[in-house]
Formats: structure tokens, C-alpha cells, sequence
């Protein structure tokens, strides 16, 4: 008589399963729509310099009638096809313990990583009592600490502000020093400052001692930023993205758009909006530095109209996150959503 192999999860019938929310046709409809989008109507973007870069890779730059610090920005398909082709389909994330050190890739293996950024914390006060208050660096260093022991995480990402610095001094720089001073994984900075991104690659460089070659191939950092939807590349943003190219440090191009708030109510729009704004952000990056590391990324989900918030619990971000990897998978891109 045999002896009986205990079934777990991923050894069920479910193992291997293929979720597919679109036929090629489909997913190529999208892309044709989005290039509509970002050819024939544009994306604001409030950043001379960056608009100069986009203008000088031949894309058209109008201006704005009553705006002089944005313009928009109409990038050609073949603009767009020369940056996807020069986009890495594989990076590593590397860790100031060589083995926290892993792979981002298209179509390769699914990471985890903590997400935030929130600003407050609670206490626990007692049974069923609580005590609600700001988050400060003391928090995110215990935080830190207890995912660089959790081994189902690959790299940590900012979950709380150090908000005791909020109008004192850098805050999103003293984020950075008490992330990396109590994990020993990447850190992807999910609240970064332009003006403060060259003392980022400073701490890499520390970190390296000098070895500026290091510090660029080997970043123990990446950074998070976001189009401003609908349709806008922001000042911080499109700065974040420019320096992140420029100092090698990887970037995640992630929209935070709500369908029915700021894009469209329907699904499929929302889906075009975001893809335009994603793919406009990485445009931009292989501009500056073709070969940057960057991730198609997406944290968008629908807009509550009843009570005015963005549920990012229901089940219409799972979907959104589900489509948005398929097309970051079309562009042949490494992949990062929202949790289901």
C-alpha cells in the first residue's frame, strides 16, 4: 500500500492555472488606443527640461494657453517603440545582503514587498483599546527590522512616513537612512523628492565607498513615482524619473488613477489612461539613459462616489492589477500591481 502525499496548495488542480482577460486581439486594441492617446492628444508634462528632451527626440511639445511651466507632449509611435526596445526585460534588486539580492523580470518569478506609505500608526493600549497616532522614524525602523526577518518578502518598500521630521528637515532623506540602516533587503523608496534624489545616490555611493561604478551598477535603492492622472507627468515625477536614469538608480513608473475619479469610469478607459501615462513615464527614462532600469507598475484601482475614497480592497482592483500586468507583459516589461 502506498503512502499518501499531503496535498498543499500549490499542488492541487489549481496548480499552473492560466488566467488570460484578454485574446491578443484585444490587448493589441488597447495598445492601438493608448498609442491614439499619446500621439494625437498628449500628456501634460510640468518640466521644461524634460519637455526639451522630448522635443529634441522628435516628439511634439505645444504650449498650454496660461501656462508657462507645462506643456504637452505628443510622443510618435516609433518614439515609443525605440524606448520599449531598449527597456531591460531583466534587473536585479540588489540588497546590502548579498543574498536579499534577487531578479526583476518579465514574466519571471512573483516577489513581494510591503506597501504604504502610510502616516499614522496604532498602539495597542489594552484589550479592544487603541491610540491613534503619527508615525515617526522609531516606527519605521521596528518596521524595517521586522520584514528584513520575514523571509516571504523580497525587498522593502517605505510603509510608514517618519512624520517627527515633517517640516523639520528632509523627511523623505531621513526615510532613506533608518530604511537602510535596519534592513538588510533593496529599498524602494515609494515617496521620494526630486530635489533630494542626488543625496539618494550619495547614501549608494557611501555605501560603495567611492566606487562610483558600483554605486551605479549595483544600487541598493530604487524609487516609486507617480503620473499625476489624468494624463500628466508631474514636476517630481518627470525630475525622479530623469535622475533615477541618470544615476542608474531603477525607477517604478506607477499610476494611482481612480476610474470614475480621475480616468474614465470604465474599465477599458482606465486601462488606456493608465497605459499612456506608464508608458509615457518610461519614454522619458530611455531618453535619458536608454537601458534604464524601470518597472511598469500600477496601483490604480476605482473611485467610491458614495463616500469619496479609493477602495483599493475591491474587487475591481484585482482586476485592473490582473490587466495592467498582461500589458506590462505585451511591453515586455518587468511587472508591479497592487495586491488582489
Amino acid at each position: 500500500m502506498g503512502t499518501t502525499t499531503p496535498l498543499y496548495p500549490a499542488q492541487t488542480q489549481l496548480n499552473g492555472i492560466k488566467f488570460d482577460l484578454f485574446t491578443d486581439d484585444e490587448i493589441r486594441r488597447i495598445d492601438m488606443a493608448t498609442r491614439d492617446v499619446l500621439e494625437f492628444y498628449g500628456v501634460q508634462v510640468t518640466d521644461l527640461k524634460a519637455c526639451k528632451i522630448f522635443e529634441d527626440a522628435g516628439c511634439t511639445v505645444e504650449e498650454i494657453p496660461g501656462n508657462k511651466s507645462a506643456k504637452m507632449v505628443k510622443i510618435p509611435g516609433y518614439i515609443l517603440d525605440r524606448a520599449l526596445a531598449t527597456c531591460p526585460k531583466k534587473f536585479y534588486l540588489y540588497g546590502r545582503d548579498e543574498k536579499r539580492t534577487f531578479t526583476q523580470e518579465w514574466k519571471g518569478k512573483v516577489h513581494y514587498t510591503c506597501f504604504g506609505t502610510g502616516i499614522q500608526v496604532c498602539d495597542y493600549k489594552g484589550h479592544g483599546k487603541y491610540e491613534t497616532r503619527d508615525s515617526n522614524e522609531d516606527d519605521l525602523a521596528k518596521i524595517a527590522k521586522l520584514c528584513d526577518w520575514c523571509e516571504g518578502l523580497s525587498y522593502f518598500s517605505l510603509p510608514v512616513s517618519a512624520r517627527n521630521w515633517a517640516g523639520k528637515g528632509a523627511e523623505d532623506v531621513h526615510e532613506l537612512l533608518v530604511s537602510l540602516s535596519n534592513t538588510t533587503m533593496h529599498f524602494h523608496h515609494i515617496d521620494p523628492v526630486a530635489a533630494n534624489v542626488p543625496f539618494y545616490r550619495d547614501f549608494v555611493l557611501a555605501y560603495y565607498r567611492g566606487d562610483k561604478k558600483a554605486a551605479f551598477e549595483k544600487p541598493i535603492m530604487s524609487m516609486l513615482v507617480c503620473p499625476t492622472s489624468p494624463l500628466e507627468l508631474s514636476f517630481n515625477a518627470a525630475e525622479c524619473i530623469m535622475q533615477g536614469a541618470e544615476f542608474g538608480i531603477p525607477v517604478n513608473v506607477l499610476s494611482m488613477a481612480m476610474a470614475g475619479g480621475s480616468s474614465s469610469v470604465f474599465l477599458a478607459g482606465t486601462l488606456v489612461t493608465h497605459n499612456a501615462e506608464i508608458l509615457s513615464g518610461i519614454v522619458l527614462s530611455q531618453l535619458v539613459r536608454p537601458g534604464a532600469r524601470v518597472w511598469y507598475g500600477s496601483s490604480t484601482t476605482t473611485f467610491d462616489l458614495k463616500r469619496g475614497t479609493a477602495p483599493v480592497g475591491s474587487p475591481e482592483l484585482g482586476l485592473i492589477s490582473a490587466a495592467v500586468a498582461k500589458l506590462g507583459q505585451y511591453y515586455k516589461l518587468p511587472v508591479f500591481t497592487a495586491g488582489m
